[in-house]
């Protein structure tokens, strides 16, 4: 096993003892990787003598924060987030491998109040595309969300290769015109076919999806709605579904490539769109 955060056997002995879920073990996992790895690139105190020990409060504050601000994470991901650092620095604290608590005074967020889903933009595509204020990223993902795309497919790599866009109508002709506009020059500098590049030189071009929260967060106040991929994917599943309530579960499930116990859920919020 490659050691990611300090003390990792340990911890996640610890966390075996205490019969915890192998899912919930890879969450630990996940956030402690994600959090050594941002002090390593960004955190002075810690990329001095990466000594765990040293860090305080507003080390993981300026974590915290950092998630916030560039990665457009919801409360509860906070929380997670925290409750995960949480038991790690207590567990460290009870073996003395840290004479802080860095958490101690850091407090959870309240609870978002649901927002219903936003169906409408699919039905107002053609305006969207051809509204010059929102970021030609913005609009490429509204496009392809709108064809049914989730974020995980259209930014993966060679995603484009297999893309047919020849019959889409003419309003999506029009934007696609602007599009290969801009994005031709980016390509031919990456020497690379794919559509959601970055802007600057890099050895990975492919834009990731922290960078396109970027393009996508300041259009919100343009659009009215959250431009949030995940949020637009859940608009668009709605959307099929009002769309076509006669379709069976093993028609939605296959034609919108969900996994057959999430089709209620969006069949749900279809109904309660009504």
């Amino acid at each position: 096993m490659k050691i990611v955060y300090p003390y990792q056997d340990a911890f996640e002995r610890d966390l075996a003892q205490r019969d915890i879920a192998q899912a919930t073990r890879d969450e630990y996992t996940s956030t402690l990787k994600d959090f050594f790895h941002y002090l390593e690139n960004f955190n002075p105190t810690y990329q001095r003598e990466h000594r765990v020990n040293q860090l305080q409060t507003q080390d993981v504050e300026q974590y915290l924060a950092m998630l916030t601000d560039s990665r457009q994470i919801l409360n509860a991901t906070y929380n997670k987030v925290l409750s995960h650092l949480n038991v790690y620095f207590k567990f460290l604290f009870s073996h003395n491998w840290t004479p802080y608590l860095p958490t101690l005074d850091l407090k959870s967020k309240p609870k978002e109040e649901t927002r219903p889903v936003n169906f409408h933009w699919v039905d107002d595509l053609a305006d969207l595309l051809a509204d010059s204020r929102l970021h030609v990223y913005t609009r490429a993902v509204l496009l392809l969300t709108a064809h049914g795309y989730p974020a995980r497919v259209y930014l993966h790599p060679n995603f484009t290769a297999t893309l047919k866009t020849s019959d889409w109508p003419a309003d999506q002709q029009a934007f696609l015109q602007t599009w290969h506009r801009f994005v031709a020059p980016l390509q031919d500098r990456f020497q690379c076919a794919d559509w959601l590049l970055k802007q600057r030189a890099a050895a990975d071009p492919h834009l990731t999806l922290p960078g396109l929260h970027k393009y996508l967060r300041p259009d919100e106040a343009i659009v009215g709605f959250r431009l949030s991929p995940s949020t637009l994917y859940q608009g668009y599943l709605v959307n099929y579904l009002r769309r076509h309530p006669r379709l069976s579960d093993r028609e939605a499930t296959q034609q919108l490539h969900l996994e057959p116990d999430s089709i209620d859920y969006y069949r749900k919020l279809a109904r309660q769109a009504l």
